[in-house]
């Protein structure tokens, strides 16, 4: 099976390198000349537990290659794959599919034996027919089908939420087009994982309406969490006590500064405009959106009132700043939205994060102060601000950070710590929800 992966963004290089694993033979392609001479000499351009170790294995056995002549590689495949960037488009917040339908009349000319074209950006309903119709009107002899197979990976996790996947969605139209797909995932047969096969729109909406009820769940328990403050509850015991219930489960029920990332934001976003260009009622989602935002500007507030209520010239610590832990990823990420008013204030930060600062020096302030040393962080601060919960902040030397501090005050946005834990130690504790 030989497969052609467009774009080498998150989705296309770790669905790639997982086809490979899969025993496919997977061109990878990217206009950037850069980036592609940086994969073939090892280089990993994006962090993702073991996606450098897979790589490198489906290299060196043949599997994997990588180019930026697409011409050179479609004609010859299988299944080509259209992975590139969907982000949302300025002013109106829809999905910009412009690299997706460029890629559709990159592809088409370069069509020789039947092949089937799929969607594995994350696209509105309606896209898998606009890029057959762009591929007819650019090569109208062109023997092809266009499916939909939307992704579900968690960054941090995704190698292990492809080889085994809760499901595999297939949107097809004819019988061949899901024969190829099938065959192409077949190795899944071992485990038993399902495959779903449905129409193009149906899978297009899957993957919008399963990431926004994962948000909805993740506003709700932040909602819940501003109530539980309010009448003196726990919001862990009542997100336990919800998730108990198995028509609730307990994921996604975790109380904090708000969801960000590549994926929560646009597809929400998107969603509501989806739903307003067929003019359909989408309350619900919209209010998730502002719940979000609300939550992220109710942690400024704490922050605020923590360090009495004015956070001029006082320095702030910072523990994390990727939107979650296990990846590099600042899009959207709490810490974009919650530092730079902090800072506009009269606060100086000093902040760590394992993977992430390469890509927060483009986008916070300039004069954050990033420490290569966790505990350089707590160096005369005021306060230390837990965001991210990565696995090296949830040991930390209670007795050695406080020594190094100005003011013992420590606010936990992840609720990592007890608060009988910080007392013991001496901290003026502040968390989400208790």
């Amino acid at each position: 099976m030989k497969v052609v992966m467009i774009g080498t963004g998150y989705v296309g290089l770790v669905s790639g390198t997982c086809f490979a694993e899969f025993g496919a033979d997977v061109v990878c392609v990217d206009v950037d000349e850069r980036k592609v001479e940086r994969l073939k000499a090892g280089e990993i351009p994006i962090y993702e537990p073991g996606l450098d170790d897979l790589v490198a294995k489906n290299v060196r056995e043949g599997r994997l290659a990588f180019t930026t002549k697409l011409g050179d590689v479609a004609g010859d495949a299988d299944l080509v794959f259209i992975a590139v960037g969907t982000p949302s488009r300025r002013g109106d917040g829809f999905a910009d599919l412009s690299y997706v339908y460029e890629a559709a009349r990159q592809v088409a000319p370069h069509l020789k034996d039947y092949t089937v074209i799929v969607d594995k950006s994350t696209v509105p309903v309606g896209t898998a027919r606009n890029v057959a119709r762009l591929i007819r009107e650019t090569n109208p002899a062109a023997d092809f089908d266009v499916a939909s197979n939307p992704e579900f990976l968690r960054e941090g996790a995704a190698i292990s939420d492809f080889m085994r996947p809760d499901r595999v969605v297939i949107g097809v139209e004819s019988p061949r087009a899901e024969k190829r797909l099938r065959e192409l995932y077949r190795p899944l047969n071992l485990i038993e994982a399902p495959i779903l096969v449905t129409g193009l729109e149906s899978a297009e909406l899957i993957k919008y309406a399963s990431n926004a009820f994962l948000a909805t769940k993740i506003s709700f328990i932040n909602e819940m969490s501003s109530l539980c403050e309010a009448v003196g509850a726990d919001v862990h015991a009542v997100a336990k006590g919800m998730g108990m219930d198995k028509r609730i489960g307990g994921k996604f029920l975790h109380a904090g500064p708000g969801y960000g990332g590549s994926c929560f934001p646009k597809d929400t976003q998107a969603l509501v405009r989806i739903a307003q260009e067929h003019g359909v009622s989408s309350r619900i989602v919209e209010s998730v959106i502002e719940v979000n935002a609300a939550q992220k500007a109710r942690m400024i507030k704490k922050i605020r009132e923590a360090l009495g209520g004015n956070e001029a010239g006082k320095r702030i610590g910072v523990l994390g700043l990727t939107f979650k832990p296990e990846t590099d990823d600042m899009r959207d990420a709490p810490a974009l939205s919650i530092l730079p008013p902090l800072m506009e204030k009269g606060a100086s930060i000093r902040a760590h994060d394992p993977q992430g600062v390469h890509e927060a020096k483009s986008m916070l302030p300039a004069d954050v102060h990033y420490c290569d040393d966790i505990y350089s962080v707590f160096e005369g601060c005021d306060a230390v601000v837990l965001l991210t919960e990565w696995n090296v902040y949830r040991g930390l030397d209670l007795e050695r950070a406080g020594k190094l501090m100005r003011e013992k005050v420590f606010i936990d946005l992840r609720n990592v710590y007890e608060q009988e834990s910080m007392a013991s130690h001496g901290f003026r504790y502040f968390c989400v929800g208790r």
